[in-house]
């Protein structure tokens, strides 16, 4: 699951686009509505993607995206969001080093769809994974078995889908909590013990051959049975 920092100075548009990205595109999402949140963001929890409106009440997003493209971060690739919409303001977004550019007011599908776009030309993501007879299908976020849908939610197949990258290799708690859930792990790991034990069982409960194996002191793998 890619995590996601959404820059956006009007609320009610802040809460609308969070809550399709998170369900209708199962993206983990962080928000932030200035630039200097959007920099303490980044620099403290790096995002996959950032999504930028340009006109900012502490300044320009064009002006921030030049910062990043020439700090530590300058891969995370952007999709800027505006209600500018000449070819102009397009040709600047781009300059500046905007990946896409998308002009306000937009449908959400064409929005999901652009985000798609940038996050596969930046990170080449197949359109499937698969081990054994499981599938994994990355652009609708499912996981198949037999070609059934085996019904997860949404943090139970972004863990599976890191599982199957990387079969028998031990990730750590943390890892994969920040992974999956888009932060870092504070306290225990209660939720990601209760989530893991669900998609064990349904992973058992499949006959897919395939467990969730705990190594005592270093992590879990994908582990054949």
């Amino acid at each position: 699951m890619y995590n996601m920092l959404l820059v956006e100075d009007e609320e009610r548009i802040l809460f609308a686009n969070k809550i399709i990205l998170e369900r209708k595109g199962g993206y983990n999402v962080q928000t932030a509505t200035t630039l200097a949140e959007a920099r303490k963001c980044v620099q403290e929890n790096p995002p996959d993607i950032i999504l930028l409106d340009v006109m900012l009440p502490d300044g320009s997003g064009l002006n921030f995206l030049e910062e990043l493209r020439q700090g530590e971060n300058s891969n995370i690739p952007v999709l800027l969001l505006t209600a500018l919409s000449k070819s102009s303001d397009e040709l600047k977004g781009i300059v500046s080093g905007g990946d896409d550019y998308i002009t306000k007011p937009y449908n959400n599908d064409v929005l999901l769809g652009r985000i798609e776009m940038v996050l596969r030309r930046t990170y080449s993501m197949p359109d499937t994974l698969s081990i054994g007879s499981i599938k994994i299908d990355t652009a609708a976020k499912k996981a198949f078995f037999n070609d059934e849908d085996m019904g997860l939610a949404p943090k139970e197949y972004s863990l599976l889908e890191l599982f199957v990258q990387q079969p028998e290799k031990i990730m750590s708690a943390e890892h994969l909590y920040e992974k999956a859930w888009g932060q870092k792990m504070l306290g225990d790991d209660t939720t990601l013990r209760k989530t893991i034990s669900v998609l064990r069982t349904k992973l058992l409960e499949s006959d897919t051959g395939y467990t969730i194996t705990a190594s005592r002191g270093e992590g879990y793998y994908l582990e054949h049975v």
